[in-house]
């Protein structure tokens, strides 16, 4: 399933975070959707938590009316956030693990352990129209079960990959490899996502069947000091250059 270009979803969850910290409405998160937008990023990402603590919902509902790329909507499996997605049908629902305590996702969903529950929600987002991704680590078990729960995609956790030096590191990006080549072997498509900047995406990107990357917070607070077109487009770069 290898593509020679790699789409970028940009995710603008955290334009919300800093409106939110002060309340009204600036920054506005579709102002920076659109700017992504035209500045080559092939889809927006947003994740609407249970608590709320960045994008809300009329974010999403303004999102939905005024991008004209595909809307990655990241949810975690409740039934309030199946109403929401069956409702606004965005191009894709990608399901993701969420605690009340973490400040951001802090690794891929369970799905051996949640199998029959994901089964649910998994079923009912396809019945809307929805195409479903599981956010998931890069194994080899979770993504079979990805495959047998009927996903349409995986996005595989690249934060430990971020996170790790020297030798670990190397080990992760052979675990993202492994990951994404078995992904490959299946017909699963296989996108990567989670803390990737400037210094890291090279790698991964190189990595011939991974056909989306979703990136948000590094280009949100790189965006501060250059600017959001800059640094998208400075990311596109890096990833053509890679897979080139």
């Amino acid at each position: 399933m290898a593509e020679d270009r790699i789409r970028l979803g940009v995710n603008i969850d955290h334009v919300a975070t800093v409106r939110n910290a002060r309340g009204g409405f600036h920054p506005d998160p579709l102002r920076a959707a659109l700017l992504a937008e035209e500045a080559g990023a092939d889809g927006i990402t947003a994740h609407l938590r249970e608590d709320r603590r960045h994008i809300v919902d009329e974010d999403i509902e303004r999102l939905m009316a005024n991008i004209s790329i595909p809307l990655n909507f990241e949810m975690a499996a409740t039934e309030e956030m199946l109403k929401i997605a069956s409702r606004l049908k965005p191009a894709s629902a990608c399901i993701v693990p969420e605690k009340r305590e973490e400040l951001t996702t802090e690794g891929g969903l369970d799905v051996i352990s949640g199998y029959d529950n994901l089964k649910v929600y998994i079923g009912k987002l396809k019945q809307a129209g929805v195409s479903v991704s599981l956010f998931i680590d890069p194994d080899l078990d979770q993504i079979k079960a990805s495959k047998e729960l009927g996903a349409d995609k995986v996005e595989l956790h690249t934060g430990s990959y971020v996170d790790a030096e020297g030798k670990n590191q190397e080990d992760e990006l052979e675990r993202l490899r492994a990951g994404a080549k078995y992904c490959g072997e299946i017909n699963l498509e296989v996108h990567a996502g989670h803390g990737l900047n400037y210094d890291t995406v090279e790698a991964v990107a190189k990595i011939p069947e991974f056909t989306e990357f979703n990136i948000g917070h590094f280009l949100m607070g790189e965006a501060i000091f250059v600017g959001l077109e800059e640094t998208i487009l400075k990311m596109r770069e890096l990833m053509d250059k890679a897979r080139g």
